[in-house]
């Protein structure tokens, strides 16, 4: 009996895995159709908790201003923080202003500087993050926890794979990013010989909204824009 119950138990899991392939299928659709029209844009991440008097929130704002006045759009995860200001930057520019967002119980809520018409909800992390991949022809990587590590190191595996072509990644943030990068050359690349030499030169350190602007340009001097796979 026990047995019974228990293979009748993982055939309903089974069974639900089957139709959740349906909204998956949604998610991806639905944000393909409206990401397919916003235009070239610039992904910026970086920490929900970051408060509106930290210079890391006045600098994002600063960052998505320059970005817009430059022609491109400007994507975030639709939060608050390094989010919000990236929004609000995008917003106060008159550019584009596109929100991704997850939902999370009791924490994200929508911020008020998104485009109404470029509001985008997800139930899934991985659909999120291939429009973020997909749609984006730059990621401004703020301070932040581990949601944008996840999404800084899934950006860059996926060029380091050749599985979409390179795109420019910058870090904002001497005092925060600058140890990470030395860990991965000294230990990671050197030591262990676990990435190529060049692999590195993925990232972009920065600590000004100028240095951003002027790789985003030196990078699309050369190269079209494009959707990246």
């Amino acid at each position: 009996m026990r047995r019974e119950t228990h293979t009748r138990e993982w055939n309903e899991v089974k069974t639900n895995d089957s139709w959740a392939i349906f909204k998956i299928m949604g998610e991806f659709v639905s944000g393909y159709e409206k990401m397919s029209k916003i235009g070239p844009c610039v992904s910026i991440f970086g920490s929900a908790r970051t408060k509106p008097d930290n210079k890391y929130y006045l600098l994002a704002e600063k960052i998505a201003k320059k970005i817009t006045e430059s022609g491109y759009g400007v994507i975030t995860g639709g939060g608050p923080g390094i989010m919000e200001a990236g929004n609000k930057g995008a917003h106060l520019a008159g550019g584009t202003s596109v929100g991704l967002n997850i939902y999370l119980p009791f924490e994200q809520q929508d911020n008020p500087y998104i485009d109404s018409d470029k509001s985008l909800d997800f139930d899934y992390f991985f659909v999120r993050k291939v429009m973020f991949v997909k749609y984006s022809q730059g990621f401004v990587v703020m301070p932040g926890g581990f949601g944008t590590l996840d999404e800084l190191f899934e950006a860059i595996t996926l060029i380091q794979t050749k599985k979409i072509d390179a795109f420019p990644i910058i870090l904002v943030g001497t005092e925060f990013w600058g140890g990470l990068i030395d860990w991965i050359r000294a230990t990671i690349q050197d030591k262990f010989g676990n990435i190529s030499e060049g692999d590195i030169d993925l990232l972009n350190l920065v600590d000004t909204e100028d240095e951003v602007l002027h790789i985003l340009d030196e990078f699309y001097g050369e190269y079209n824009l494009s959707p990246n796979f």
